[in-house]
């Protein structure tokens, strides 16, 4: 049977935030005939596997519950819980709440009339593509404009023996149950946030990193001061290490060797019922036959290269999201859909639209969590200079810890950084509870070009730990 053959104004390949966001404001806004493929479930990342969205932030909202629970008696409460935390069933819980999420993705589409195909894409022109149909068949799409969001994948240390017997951060929302004691390798966020939530809902967690501290792409307060606060709290750190294998038992359980800072000549992990990496992210394009697409550009990782107005080397082939390895998160995906959208159908008023990516915040949802927006102060002074720069920053006890014992409390820690005469705010970073929420109003006055002079006009909000932002001194 021949493939059917489908024209389109646009088609998106890749149905996750970015993508659909693109493809949604194309048709409902412009009238475009468009078309989104996708594979897997509506939604991508963010939705499904939550490296950093939904079902990492329920999750973490559970862990947050089990630490009130545990300092509750410092307010005067006697819980005492009837059984352990019940992982099976929050489980099945998150898995519907995402599923509801993606029947809504799904009836987003239709009601803004976007044609949506589940199937895999690859190229077979520079404005065709042919897809492998849920049935066995094929569809071809001409199309006159592409948007490549395919997004991205864990990456897997296959150089180490036994990788195999460990999951992938995906993989962390398929567990069943909950482990007694898991190792996980690799120092960036989705590490530090799966790390803090095994823990805090009772799991014995050890994190493998390679050097000193994690989120190194943070600014140093962050790095020190949150390794420090996860080894206070009870999380097995294994500084400058390096994994040399894993084998698994007849019994289930997983031995992972390795050697670091503690065991120069190697040491070993016993009784693991989990092992998860989390060494990084890859673009999805293997399948893609990019080649057909003439010569488009990607770097060394694999990642498609665009310019500002997420156009690639290829003319009307754009990409935006994980697959470009730019900035890795949702909204900023959604917004550079959005902005595409309006650049290629909207006109010659917005000939010149695009994403910022200057100053996008962005959180971590580790405990505590964690805020910033703009430069590190490294950055800072390597920019502008030593003299060009000032410092403002503080550390203090939250409100919310003064009842309970010391060893209960844990740290809240701010940072702005200011350059030039005018002191404008050109990086700042938050260290502790509530920073998440907190981060997005400051972030706007950021984004606006706030100097230091406009934080110390707002009068304080008492008592919060948030006026310590606009108190400095």
């Amino acid at each position: 049977m021949a493939p059917v053959t489908k024209e389109c104004d646009f088609l998106v390949i890749g149905g996750g935030s970015g993508g659909l966001a693109c493809a949604r404001r194309a048709s409902a806004v412009y009238g475009a005939k468009a078309i989104t493929v996708e594979s897997g479930r509506l939604g991508g990342t963010c939705v499904n596997v939550g490296d950093s969205c939904v079902p990492k932030k329920v999750t973490w909202n559970a862990a947050s519950i089990a630490e009130t629970i545990k300092t509750s008696a410092s307010y005067g409460f006697s819980v005492e819980t009837t059984a352990p935390f019940d992982w099976s069933t929050f489980k099945k819980k998150r898995d519907a709440y995402v599923r509801r999420l993606n029947g809504i993705y799904e009836k987003n589409l239709a009601n803004d009339k976007v044609e949506y195909i589940h199937g895999r894409a690859h190229f077979t022109s520079p404005n065709s593509v042919e897809v492998a149909l849920d049935d066995g068949s094929k569809a071809s799409i001409n199309a006159k404009k592409i948007l490549i969001a395919t997004g991205g994948y864990p990456n897997m240390p296959k150089d180490i023996p036994g990788w195999e017997h460990g999951i992938n951060s995906d993989g962390f929302f398929d567990l069943e149950k909950q482990p007694k004691k898991v190792a996980l390798v690799g120092a960036g966020y989705i590490a530090v946030e799966m790390a803090g939530m095994f823990h805090a809902l009772g799991t014995e967690t050890h994190l493998f990193i390679r050097q000193n501290t994690f989120l190194r792409n943070f600014d140093p307060m962050i790095q020190e001061k949150t390794t420090a606060e996860y080894e206070r709290q009870g999380i097995h750190l294994h500084k400058n290490s390096s994994q040399q294998k894993v084998e698994k038992h007849p019994d289930g359980t997983m031995t992972i060797h390795y050697k670091d800072a503690n065991s120069p000549d190697g040491g070993k992990l016993d009784g693991l019922d989990c092992i998860l990496w989390a060494v990084g992210r890859l673009p999805d394009v293997a399948d893609l036959n990019l080649k057909a697409v003439g010569d488009i550009k990607q770097n060394g990782k694999g990642h498609i290269v665009v310019d500002d107005y997420q156009n690639t080397s290829v003319e009307n082939v754009y990409a935006l999201g994980d697959v470009c390895g730019r900035i890795e998160l949702t909204p900023a995906a959604i917004a550079a859909g959005r902005r595409l959208a309006d650049r290629l159908f909207g006109g010659s008023q917005f000939r010149d639209a695009r994403l910022d990516y200057s100053n996008i915040p962005s959180v971590v949802f580790a405990h505590p969590e964690i805020g910033a927006i703009g430069m590190t102060e490294p950055e800072a002074r390597e920019k502008y200079g030593d003299d060009r720069v000032r410092v403002y920053s503080t550390s203090f006890t939250a409100m919310y810890y003064a009842l309970m014992e010391q060893d209960e409390k844990g740290p809240t820690s701010y940072k702005l950084i200011c350059e030039g005469p005018e002191e404008k705010v050109v990086g700042l970073h938050i260290m502790g509870a509530g920073s998440s929420e907190m981060l997005q109003g400051f972030g706007v006055a950021v984004k606006m070009g706030a100097r230091k002079k406009d934080f110390d006009s707002c009068v304080a909000i008492h008592p919060t730990s948030s006026e310590e932002l606009v108190t400095l001194k």
